[in-house]
């Protein structure tokens, strides 16, 4: 009977062991370094480049641990206006890699992310695209009206801002109008859009991440008809 329970003893510490050992040796999750963050204006006035950093990094402070110490940046390009350079999304958002709220891993490096090697070969799709409470964002075949799937980028498929003197940021993310008028009367175009990407690769002929269609305007109206609610990706950069 002693020696019976002695065994049994014994044998539980041990699978004790052995199971705590196993835990340890597991893999700990990467901290988030990747989100699709929730716009409060639901329109294309950011603040300019500064102020969708600042709503990035507010939004990653919810993530706690490391991730809450990082520096985060939003994938938007800036055209070149007056006294305001070109930057473009790719160049701001440091070299990765880049995991969701989950530990998915999302692109291993900026060439990775763009498919400078291979075309679309990073892991954004409607599953890993998660906001930084780990949501998936509603797209197509959503209820109707639900569809946010557009997230703004100002930026073409190669991450870039463009040149063609028409609007692709709404007014470099100042803008929550439909035209750009009275608020610059530089810009050659007088229609405020933006560029949009697709955080489920779904709809229409474009499926790109990052650079699919433009929205019909810069009011939160517009974006929501176009199929978004004035998302955006926000990148950890270190």
């Amino acid at each position: 009977m002693t020696r019976t329970i002695v065994v049994t003893t014994v044998a539980t510490a041990l699978l004790g062991s052995a199971a705590m050992l196993a835990q340890a040796q597991q893999p700990a999750q990467p901290p988030a370094s990747f989100f699709v963050a929730e716009n409060p204006s639901g329109t294309g006035n950011l603040g300019g480049l500064a102020g969708a950093d600042q709503l990035c990094q507010s939004q990653a402070q919810a993530l706690g641990g490391q991730a809450a110490t990082r520096t985060w940046h939003a994938y938007l390009s800036q055209e070149q206006r007056g006294n305001q350079p070109r930057i473009n999304a790719r160049d701001r958002i440091g070299t990765g890699p880049w995991y969701n709220v989950k530990g998915q891993l999302i692109a291993s490096s900026v060439a990775d992310l763009h498919g400078d090697q291979q075309r679309d070969r990073n892991n954004i799709q409607r599953a890993t695209a998660l906001d930084s409470k780990g949501n998936e964002i509603p797209g197509v075949g959503s209820p109707p009206g639900g569809n946010q799937h557009d997230a703004m980028t100002g930026s073409d498929s190669q991450g870039r801002a463009f040149t063609d003197g028409i609007d692709h940021t709404c007014n470099n993310w100042t803008s929550d109008g439909m035209t750009l008028a009275q608020q610059n009367p530089n810009v050659p175009a007088d229609r405020a859009r933006a560029m949009l990407g697709h955080t489920d690769r779904s709809g229409g002929q474009n499926t790109s991440w990052n650079s699919a269609h433009m929205s019909q305007g810069c009011t939160k109206q517009a974006l929501i008809n176009t199929g978004g609610a004035g998302r955006l990706y926000c990148f950890a950069v270190n």
